[in-house]
C-alpha cells in the first residue's frame, strides 16, 4: 500500500509528489496524458508575482508569488532566468476597468476615471519592488523610449516607460524536473495511465488505472490527491465521487507567436483599453510570444485552441503599440491552455482569483485533498501548503525541506550558465553556441550526461535537426519521460517550430521504433 496516490502530472500533482516523497512519504503518481500536456506546458511562461493582482487587492499572492521567485531562480538557474519588462506610458490612454482600485480611485477623484495616472503605476512599482524582500532581481526605473532600443518598435506617441524586474521560466520542463526529482526520492511515476475510478474504504482507497497498453491496475493508498487541474471538478464528482459545493472555474488563456519584432532581451508590459494586459516576450531566438487571453471554457474535455477572435483581439492589441502593425500572417504558431480557477463568483474571467484553495476531505473514510487554481510561481508554496493539510494523517512526518534544493541540472550558481556553456563548448568543440546554450538551458549540469563520451557530432547518432540527436532523445525517453515526438517538441524543447513535416515524420518512427514494446513509467 502506498501512502498517497496523486492524480494529475501537472505542475501541482509533481511538485506534490517531489515534497511527499521527499519527507519519506511513499507515492505514486498518475497522469492520463504526458506531464504537462495540458496547463502547465501553456503558460505565459512567466514567474512573476503578478503586478495587475494589486489592483485586486491580492496582497498575499503577490507577495508570496514574489519571494518565491528568487527562491526559484536560484533552485533552477537553467530553465528560468531574470528580465526585465517595460511597461509604455501615455497620459491620454484610458482604459474600461471594473477592479476594486479603479472603482474606487473613480468615486475618490471623479476626473481619473477610466486612467492609471503616472503616479499610480508608481505607486504599484514601488510596492511591487518591497513585497517580495528583492536581493537578485534589480528594482524599477524609468526609461525614456526616445532614441532607445526599447523605443525603436513603438509608436512615436510613447515617449516614456517604467521598467522593474520578473523572471522567465521554461514551464513544462519545470514539471518534468519535479517528477525526475520525485522519482529520484522513491515517487512512482506513471504517465499514459488513466485513473479508472477510486472507491473509498475506512482507511484506504482502492485506485483502479489503465496504462498505454490497455492493462487495467489496482492501486491501494492511505490517502488520495486529486490535482487533476481543468479535470479537477470531473474528478470530485465521477471519479472519487464526493458530494461537495466546491466548483472549479475553467478560464482559457491563448498565445500567439510571430517572428522576432524587436532587437533586444526586455519583455513588454501593454495595457488594453478595456482594462486587460499583455506581454509581448523574447521567445527561443526568433520569435515573439504575445499573450494572454482571458475567456471562460465550458469544457475541460474539450481542447483549448486560440481562436481566430482571440488571435486578432491579441494582435490588434499589439498594434495599439508596435509601430508596424501586424496581421495574422506575421503568426507562426498559437497555443492555448485552461486555468482550473477556484470558482469564487466573479463577475468576470479576468476577475477570478488566481490563488489557490486547497480542500481535505475526510467525510466517509480515507482523506482526500482537493486542489484548486495556483499559478506555476507559486507552485512550490502550494505544495508546502498541500503537506501540512497532509502531514496530519502521517505521523512523524519532517518538515519543508524544499526551499533552496536545486531541481535535477540546476546544481550550479545563479549567474553561472554563461560558464557552463564554455566549459560545455571547451569539451565538446565541435558543439556551435547556439547549439551549447540550448542544450545548458533544458538541462543544465546534466548536459554532460547527455554528451558523454562524443568527440565529434557523428557520436550522438542520428542528427533529427534543428541539434536535435539520438543522444538527446535517448535520454529523454529513458530520464524524462517523452513518448512521443509531440512530448519532445513542444514540452521538452520547443523545436517544433523549427523542424519540417518530414524531419517530425522521422523523429516519430524513430520514437516509435524504440518504445516498442510499449512501456509505461
Amino acid at each position: 500500500m502506498t501512502d498517497l496516490f496523486v492524480i494529475g502530472g501537472g505542475i501541482n500533482g509533481c511538485g506534490i509528489a517531489r515534497d511527499a516523497a521527499g519527507r519519506g512519504l511513499s507515492v505514486t503518481l498518475a497522469e492520463k496524458d504526458d506531464l504537462a500536456q495540458a496547463t502547465s506546458s501553456a503558460s505565459t511562461k512567466l514567474f512573476h508575482g503578478g503586478l495587475r493582482y494589486l489592483e485586486y487587492f491580492e496582497f498575499r499572492l503577490v507577495r508570496e508569488a514574489l519571494i518565491e521567485r528568487e527562491v526559484l531562480l536560484r533552485a533552477m538557474p537553467h530553465i528560468s532566468w531574470p528580465m526585465r519588462f517595460v511597461l509604455p506610458w501615455h497620459p491620454d490612454m484610458r482604459f474600461e476597468s471594473d477592479t476594486p482600485t479603479s472603482k474606487l480611485l473613480g468615486r475618490v477623484m471623479p476626473w481619473m476615471r477610466g486612467r492609471r495616472p503616472s503616479w499610480l503605476i508608481r505607486l504599484g512599482l514601488m510596492m511591487y519592488d518591497s513585497l517580495g524582500g528583492r536581493k537578485i532581481l534589480p528594482g524599477t526605473a524609468s526609461l525614456s523610449l526616445e532614441g532607445t532600443p526599447e523605443g525603436a518598435p513603438l509608436q512615436d506617441r510613447f515617449r516614456h516607460a517604467y521598467e522593474y524586474s520578473d523572471c522567465w521560466v521554461e514551464d513544462s520542463r519545470l514539471v518534468v524536473l519535479n517528477a525526475r526529482d520525485a522519482e529520484a526520492r522513491g515517487a512512482r511515476i506513471m504517465t499514459r495511465t488513466e485513473v479508472l475510478s477510486a472507491d473509498r474504504h475506512a482507511d484506504h482507497w482502492v485506485v483502479t488505472t489503465r496504462d498505454a497498453a490497455g492493462a487495467a491496475h489496482r492501486h491501494r493508498a492511505r490517502m488520495l490527491v486529486n490535482a487533476g487541474g481543468p479535470w479537477v471538478g470531473q474528478i470530485i464528482q465521477g471519479t472519487i465521487r464526493l458530494n461537495s459545493s466546491d466548483g472549479v472555474r475553467l478560464v482559457r488563456g491563448s498565445h500567439i507567436v510571430t517572428r522576432r519584432l524587436f532587437d533586444h532581451d526586455k519583455c513588454y508590459f501593454f495595457q488594453g483599453t478595456d482594462g486587460r494586459i499583455i506581454f509581448a516576450i523574447p521567445y527561443e531566438t526568433d520569435f515573439t510570444l504575445i499573450g494572454t487571453t482571458d475567456a471562460d471554457h465550458d469544457d475541460p474535455d474539450r481542447r483549448p485552441e486560440c481562436t481566430p477572435e482571440e488571435r486578432d483581439y491579441l494582435l490588434g492589441f499589439a498594434n495599439q503599440y508596435f509601430r508596424r502593425q501586424l496581421t495574422a500572417d506575421d503568426v507562426v504558431w498559437t497555443y492555448s491552455g485552461v486555468r482550473p480557477l477556484y470558482n469564487d463568483g466573479a463577475k468576470s474571467a479576468t476577475a477570478a482569483t488566481r490563488d489557490y484553495t486547497l480542500k481535505v476531505d475526510r467525510t466517509g473514510g480515507a482523506p482526500v485533498l482537493n486542489v484548486f487554481g495556483g499559478k506555476i510561481t507559486t507552485y512550490r508554496r502550494l505544495a508546502e501548503s498541500a503537506m501540512a493539510q497532509i502531514a496530519p494523517i502521517f505521523a512523524g512526518l519532517p518538515g519543508p525541506w524544499t526551499r533552496g534544493v536545486a531541481l535535477p541540472g540546476g546544481d550550479f550558481p545563479v549567474d553561472g550558465v554563461d560558464a557552463l556553456v564554455a566549459a560545455l563548448q571547451a569539451d565538446h568543440p565541435f558543439l556551435t553556441p547556439a547549439w551549447a546554450r540550448r542544450l545548458v538551458r533544458a538541462y543544465g549540469t546534466d548536459a554532460r550526461r547527455i554528451l558523454a563520451g562524443a568527440h565529434q557530432a557523428a557520436d550522438l547518432g542520428v542528427d533529427f535537426g534543428a541539434t536535435l540527436t539520438e543522444a538527446e532523445l535517448v535520454w529523454l525517453m529513458d530520464h524524462e519521460y517523452a513518448r512521443r515526438a509531440d512530448d519532445v517538441l513542444w514540452r521538452r524543447s520547443k523545436l517544433g517550430l523549427r523542424l519540417d513535416a518530414d524531419q517530425v515524420r522521422a523523429l516519430e518512427d524513430w520514437m516509435t521504433a524504440r518504445r516498442r514494446p510499449a512501456v509505461t513509467r
